[in-house]
């Protein structure tokens, strides 16, 4: 890999972490056009490098709001911010024992496998295109739902369909307030990105050398401004119910990766 190579991987991460079309399946699709070989053992570290940038970028974007809610843990006692850390710690149990349980299973589906991510994209597209007719509401996350969109996240690890647009489709669906989607997804995350890159470091499977880190840190700046760049402006949409856009792009895509993916 080389370091152009690293900032448009990166750039694609950035983007699609917080976009809802998949980080996951435009990866896989990005190597697939740059070459796997291109891509060695360093694909583990360079990804989990780039997932760190966007986590960060979630923490910049939403600061004031991780402020108000250390501040109300550190109070000890019941408010608005230790239920939404509860609602969060139960919407990461789905995705956590997928994870842990399947993690062998799911790598499978990494490495090549364009046609099932096209697949994916096309139920992305169609979930997508169901929340963006969802009416508004003012109604927030409830424990039950929180543990719904769970489910929708862990699903969303697989490749091709959207972390972002499964869980804000979802809690938009099930009659959750479409700016307290948007937040309650993209905060979400953020403990799952930092424990799986927690537990990869502690299992020594990540490893690298001084010749990688100039990729290493193209990638990294690249997902990490991109990310801010993109989270930002999805809330937006989020707020202006422009989601069928992304509904239609997931299709085409979708559509291109499968036809790629059996006939060339």
């Amino acid at each position: 890999m080389d370091i152009i190579d690293a900032i448009i991987l990166g750039i694609i991460q950035g983007l699609t972490e917080f976009l809802p079309v998949s980080s996951s399946g435009h990866l896989e699709i990005g190597k697939a056009l740059l070459g796997e070989d291109r891509l060695p053992a360093e694909s583990l570290l360079f990804t989990v490098v780039v997932h760190f940038a966007t986590a960060l970028s979630t923490l910049v974007v939403f600061r004031k709001d991780i402020a108000e809610i250390l501040i109300g843990l550190i109070k000890f006692q019941k408010n608005p911010e230790t239920l939404f850390v509860g609602k969060i710690l139960i919407s990461m149990i789905p995705a956590a024992l997928v994870g842990l349980l399947f993690e062998e299973e799911l790598e499978s589906l990494f490495g090549g496998q364009i046609v099932f991510v096209g697949f994916m994209l096309i139920l992305t597209a169609i979930l997508l295109f169901l929340a963006d007719k969802a009416k508004y509401t003012n109604q927030p996350v409830t424990f039950w739902q929180a543990f719904v969109v769970g489910i929708a996240q862990a699903i969303a690890i697989l490749p091709g369909i959207s972390r972002s647009g499964a869980t804000i489709s979802t809690s938009v669906l099930l009659g959750i307030d479409k700016n307290k989607a948007a937040r309650f997804s993209f905060l979400m995350v953020i403990p799952l990105i930092l424990g799986k890159i927690a537990k990869d470091i502690l299992d020594g499977a990540l490893s690298a050398d001084t010749e990688g880190l100039g990729y290493l840190g193209a990638g990294f700046l690249a997902a990490f401004v991109s990310g801010i760049l993109a989270c930002t402006w999805m809330i937006k949409l989020v707020r202006q119910s422009k989601l069928a856009y992304f509904s239609i792009y997931c299709l085409i895509v979708g559509i291109i990766a499968i036809v790629g993916g059996l006939y060339f």
